[in-house]
């Protein structure tokens, strides 16, 4: 089963080559179904694997000049402070049962990952759809309110669920700030780097980390995303969303069926 995991952790770096984000939100499913890892462990450890990944993929984006600084900044403090409110006032603070209640069941760590799954499902409907990401409708004015709720909103489900939020930052670049799609990318793979290595750094004190097996599995990632940024340039990543999307789909209604239902019964 370890093989498999290292095998998945290929395929995060691979996919967010290609399609540009996405393969991140694999890492908590694998850490916590074929390594076993609590629930908030996984999600801590996911957001070491989602900034160092993150960070490979935005090293060419740096040469080329395309991260826009300003808008990270403007983006990325908000979120910054969504992460630290998430991993420092939120999740310590948990009960360790949810509902345990008429039969029901919920505990701590499925609680968080069934809204992990929710995330899934989300970004799954967002890589099925057949809407061109280059065609979304940019604003004439910067809503520099609904760009920091936006920014705090991201920080808030990254220091939650371990999860980049590519999918929510792209967009809201776009819409907000009205910043070429290129720009946005780029500029969201930067700001996912620092808000997920921020993340975890702040949560160090609350889990231990397995350094060797991390290292391993972020440099596995790494790779992955070498490779898929190379094969991006012979493969139209576009076209690989829409298959993609629907895997995650099934792994999102695997981890809530599991989490809600088949638990209850054992």
């Amino acid at each position: 089963m370890h093989v498999l995991g290292y095998f998945f952790a290929i395929v995060i770096g691979l996919v967010m080559g290609l399609i540009g984000g996405g393969g991140s939100i694999l890492s908590v499913p694998v850490f916590a179904y074929i390594f076993k890892i609590d629930a908030i462990t996984a999600t801590t450890l996911s957001l070491f694997v989602v900034g160092v990944t993150s960070s490979a993929g935005s090293v060419g984006f740096l040469r080329q000049g395309s991260i826009n600084f300003k808008t990270a900044f403007m983006f990325g403090l908000p979120s910054v402070l969504g992460i630290l409110f998430s991993r420092r006032v939120v999740l310590p603070h948990l009960p360790p049962f949810i509902i345990n209640r008429w039969g029901i069941t919920i505990t701590k760590e499925m609680f968080i990952l069934v809204l992990f799954a929710l995330l899934m499902l989300i970004s799954a409907f967002k890589m099925i759809s057949k809407t061109d990401r280059q065609r979304i409708r940019k604003s004439e004015d910067v809503n520099y309110t609904l760009l920091i709720s936006q920014g705090l909103l991201v920080g808030i489900i990254t220091g939650f669920i371990g999860a980049g939020g590519g999918f929510l930052i792209v967009p809201a670049l776009v819409m907000l700030l009205g910043v070429s799609m290129k720009q946005a990318v780029a500029t969201s793979l930067f700001i996912i780097a620092i808000n997920s290595m921020i993340g975890f750094v702040s949560s160090l004190d609350k889990v231990d980390v397995d350094w060797p097996f991390l290292l391993l599995f972020s440099a596995l990632s790494v790779l992955g995303i070498l490779i898929g940024v190379q094969l991006a340039k012979r493969i139209e990543g576009r076209k690989l969303r829409p298959l993609f999307g629907w895997f995650v789909l099934a792994m999102a209604v695997f981890i809530i069926l599991n989490e809600l239902f088949l638990k209850q019964i054992v």
